[in-house]
């Protein structure tokens, strides 16, 4: 069952959680990508590709041209964590995301 402090900032914890998601993604990526070639079959490798390259399409605007392509996903974590960050000041700057001791006082 979700947690009433969960549920409380559900506009904060959803897009956080999501942005986290696609950034060990990328992470997961790059570091399979030391090991296995870009068109291995591996299914985990595969996974990986199919997952992050959506992200990295979006992001792919933002990173120099004279960067190497395994590089890509690292800097495109860079980006996005940048954006996740931003997105916690927004909401702090606006009063609206959850405070650290907000879960211990409300007992969760």
């Amino acid at each position: 069952m979700l947690s009433p402090f969960f549920l409380d900032y559900w506009y904060f914890h959803i897009p956080n959680y999501l942005l986290s998601l696609v950034i060990y993604t990328l992470f997961g990526r790059f570091l399979l990508g030391l090991f296995l070639p870009p068109d291995s079959p591996n299914y985990i490798w595969r996974f990986f590709v199919r997952l992050s390259d959506p992200a990295l399409r979006i992001v792919n605007w933002l990173i120099p041209l004279y960067v190497a392509t395994p590089l890509r996903p690292l800097v495109a974590a860079f980006h996005l964590y940048l954006l996740r960050v931003a997105f916690w000041l927004a909401l702090a700057m606006q009063g609206l995301a959850p405070k650290l001791g907000a879960q211990a006082a409300s007992g969760g």
